[in-house]
């Protein structure tokens, strides 16, 4: 009986490298390496900004890139605002004495297509300890031959409602 155990699990084994090696990696542990690697993209560029390290910031994106706030008016319109890439920059890279950037995810959905994917992360944002705002970010990526990019970021603020 243990033989016949150690004959299927050699097999189990032998097809698992086979499939590997031969096939190539399969879809579910590409993709799985793929939201890792898109992952540790978005907290580069977090780590950059709480840093005020906008070179960091920058290794985060493709060129290009863009910024969008959706935002609600005090007298309840709603505006789109759009920052430059280089404007974002700029503001990271100027540190100011005694100011901290914490935005703190609280989830990831993450959608891949191919050399594409959607991220979704709700979040909390603190300057210097003090909370300032919630909303959601929606991150485009690309997945370049450096790996993934930030193409894009559309994010909403809203002051209340902000349910962990």
């Amino acid at each position: 009986m243990m033989k016949i155990l150690e004959t299927l699990l050699k097999v189990k084994i032998g097809i698992v490298f086979f499939s590997i090696f031969f096939a190539g990696p399969t879809p579910l542990l590409l993709g799985n390496n793929d939201t890792v690697l898109i992952k540790s993209c978005i907290n580069q560029m977090f780590e950059g900004m709480a840093a005020f390290d906008s070179s960091m910031v920058h290794r985060s994106f493709a060129d290009g890139f863009l910024l969008r706030s959706v935002i609600k008016s005090k007298d309840g319109s709603i505006i789109a605002r759009e920052e430059s890439g280089d404007s974002f920059l700029k503001i990271i890279g100027t540190k100011k004495p005694g100011v901290r950037y914490d935005e703190r995810l609280l989830s990831y959905t993450i959608l891949i297509d191919g050399d594409m994917a959607i991220v979704w992360t709700p979040y909390h944002f603190y300057l210097t300890d003090i909370f300032s705002h919630c909303g959601v970010n929606a991150f485009t990526m690309v997945k370049l031959p450096e790996g993934w990019k930030i193409l894009s970021i559309t994010d909403t603020r809203r002051k209340g409602d902000c349910a962990e």
